[in-house]
């Protein structure tokens, strides 16, 4: 049976409730993982001809949680970013988005960059997904088309986020 939009967002609405913290967000975790491998739920909602890249799904009117549906259809990457207050978590569901993990050299600060060190590289492959908590630094490179289901733990369109350089060390 497929994976509703509505039965997603009840299950990580009721993990985010027990535990609004890391416990909690490692099952929305996999949940992501269980939406990201279930075909019926992609076609409908993480579709390769969606006219925007980042398609809101749901934002929990008491949580502020999100749930989005993210189409690249080319190369695209980011520097190095976190999101602000909030976590996230990214579900590859097509595709692979290589991420770079870094850790802060220098804190951005008065609109200025930050420096940043990278710590890690790895790949999300489809049925993969990976938690970003308060304060990750990552940076995604797509080398080719993906889709991804990406859950903000609030609303981050049009939130200001600091900025980071890649620097060796």
């Amino acid at each position: 049976m497929a994976y509703t939009l509505d039965a997603f967002a009840a299950d990580c609405r009721a993990a985010l409730k027990k535990d609004p913290g890391p416990a909690g967000r490692e099952a929305v975790r996999k949940l992501v993982e269980k939406a990201s491998l279930d075909a019926d739920f992609l076609a409908a909602h993480v579709r390769p001809d969606q006219e925007k890249e980042r398609n809101l799904l749901y934002e929990d009117p008491e949580l502020g949680f999100c749930i989005l549906g993210h189409v690249y259809n080319g190369a695209k990457g980011s520097p190095p970013h976190d999101h602000g207050p909030s976590w996230a978590i990214y579900g590859q569901t097509y595709g692979v988005t290589e991420m770079t993990d870094w850790r802060i050299v220098e804190k951005a600060v008065d609109g200025q960059p930050g420096k940043a060190a990278k710590t890690r590289e790895y790949k999300l492959e489809p049925g993969m997904a990976h938690v970003y908590n308060e304060g990750d630094l990552h940076s995604p490179s797509r080398r080719s088309a993906t889709r991804l289901i990406r859950i903000e733990g609030i609303n981050l369109l049009g939130m200001k986020r600091d900025r980071y350089d890649a620097v060796e060390g």
